[in-house]
Formats: C-alpha cells, structure tokens, sequence
C-alpha cells in the first residue's frame, strides 16, 4: 500500500526563520518516515522583507490560492523592526493567516518533560500537563477602531475589543470539550473582570452558562493576577497539576504563557497550537523568542499550518 503523501507550503519569512527551516524541515522528515507518511515541500519567498521591498506588500495578491491547497503552511519566522513596523509586517501575513482562515482556537500545550528540571520543588513529569486554550480571532484582534485629526492637538486614537456571543461560546465549548476528555475534567477561566468591567464580566457570564452544558466538568474562575500567582509559587501542591484546561480571552495569554513556560522551563520551546476544530480550515505553527506556536488546522478546504523561527532581534 502507498504512503499518504501531504504537501507542504515552506515560508522561511525573516531573519532565523531561514535558519531554523533546514532544521524543521528534518525533523519533519525524520517524524515522517517513522509514521509512515509522505512529504512533499513547495517553497515560498513571501512574508518576508525581501519580499516586501520588493513588492511593497508582505504577500502577492494570490497569496490564498498559491498556499490554500496544500496540506500544510510551514511558516519560518515574521518581522524586521529594524527595516518595517511589526504591525505592517504582522498583519499583512501572520494576523491574515488566522483572519482568512479563522483559527479561533489557539491551543498551548503546557507539560514538563522528561530531563527538564522544574524550578518547583518535587515535581516530575506528569506532575505539571495543563492546557491553555485562547480565543483567536476577536478581542483585540478584531481591528475594529482608528485615528483622527492627526498631527494636530486634537489627534485621538481608539482600538476597540468586540466579543461576540458566537466567538466567545465557541471557544468556551472548545475548552469544555477538552476538559471534559481530560482525566481531572477540570477547566479554570481566568479574565480581567475587576478592571476591565464590560467585556471581561460578558465573557464570565458566558463561562457560566456554557458550564451548565457540561455538569461533569468541574470549573473555577480567577482573575488573571492570581492565576498566574498560582502557576509561580505551586499553590498547595495542587494548585499546579489540578488545571488540567486554562482558558482566558485574548487579552491575557501571554502573561499566562510566560509563567506556563517557567514551570516548564521550556522558554522558546513550548509548543503552540492554532486550529479551527471543524478541520475546514488551515492553521498555522509559529516559534519565537519565548515559545513554540503550533497552529494546526483542516484537511479540508484549506492547509494545515505550521510556524518556527523567530522575528529578527526578538
């Protein structure tokens, strides 16, 4: 019987992630051949700064068709401070990866491995194996706002957070779902409610009542600062290893990462992962600096996605 073969679209982007897509590329090789699996690498030079200097745009217009039939996005690393403004940068490639193909679910695996010394005493691998699941699409990254009168005295600039009900209840079932296959069944919601006091209470209203769909999954909420107090000092001896599932807007996720990889010390290795549950669409894995973003995706109509690497000087 002939092997599955996938293709995958290979986007080095700036600075290492040219470095690092050689690499990945032979672990990708070397996971391929023990599974059994086949693949087929198509190699793309948008989303860089090259490219950008020579088009005026981080991609080509035909950007969707040329990469949306492959099986898989291998994406290297975004962004040159130094030549153009990460948010010019971002959002013309990474942030319209996750726009056009809704990846609403960004999954962050967080677990202490084997060999790893964990900066809390008495821990083990196994002890510390928790999931933080955030919402992907909206929040901030809803690009909802603007500038007026600029350059004069009275210049003012707005930026608003937009939560849906149906952005907010799907990934809140996302993370119930998760928690409810995980052996503790245990999810823990962590928002700003006490200070940012419209959208954060919304979304602990939602948390309550998706949790009445599932009555075998045991739920807490924090604010975030005491959650991430939780992650630092190991609470009881539980405190760690009882949350099983973390789920927070998108607001917060990076300081929840940072105290995650700690624990771990896994900083620049922890592994991420945006997807759209349906798998009717791609996704995307991404390393910096301070972690490891897998963004998985569909085999449906679009890739599965993946990016390593960093941006330059990050």
């Amino acid at each position: 019987m002939s092997k599955k073969q996938y293709r995958i679209a290979v986007i080095p982007g700036d600075g290492i992630g040219k470095e690092v897509m050689p690499e990945g590329m032979r672990v990708l090789e070397a996971a391929a051949k023990k599974h059994g699996v086949s693949l087929h690498f198509d190699h793309f030079d948008f989303s860089s700064w090259d490219y950008y200097e020579k088009h005026g745009q981080m991609m080509p217009d035909d950007w969707k068709e040329r990469i949306g039939k492959h099986d898989a996005i291998y994406f290297g690393a975004v962004g040159w401070p130094a030549k153009i403004p990460d948010h010019v940068s971002l959002w013309g490639s990474l942030i319209k990866f996750r726009r056009e193909f809704d990846q609403y679910v960004n999954l962050r695996p967080v677990r202490l491995m084997p060999g790893v010394p964990c900066p809390l005493a008495n821990r083990k691998p196994g002890d510390i194996d928790f999931w933080v699941v955030r919402e992907n699409t909206e929040g901030e990254y809803s690009s909802v706002g603007g500038r007026m009168f600029p350059d004069t005295d009275r210049e003012f600039v707005t930026q608003q957070t937009v939560m849906t009900r149906t952005g907010v209840d799907r990934i809140l079932k996302f993370a119930f779902e998760l928690a409810q296959s995980r052996p503790k069944k245990h999810l823990t919601s962590a928002t700003k409610s006490n200070g940012i006091s419209i959208t954060m209470p919304y979304w602990d209203e939602r948390v309550e009542a998706m949790a009445k769909k599932f009555p075998g999954v045991k739920w807490d909420k924090y604010h975030i600062d005491i959650a991430l107090l939780g992650r630092a000092r190991g609470g009881d001896g539980e405190e760690v290893s009882r949350r099983e599932v973390g789920q927070v807007p998108h607001r917060h996720p990076d300081r929840e990462l940072r105290a995650a990889s700690g624990l771990v010390r896994r900083r620049g290795r922890l592994q991420f992962v945006r997807r759209h549950p349906l798998r009717s669409r791609p996704g995307l894995h991404r390393h910096h600096r301070h972690r490891a973003i897998r963004q998985h995706q569909s085999r449906g109509r679009f890739p599965l996605g993946v990016r390593a690497g960093a941006r330059l000087g990050a």
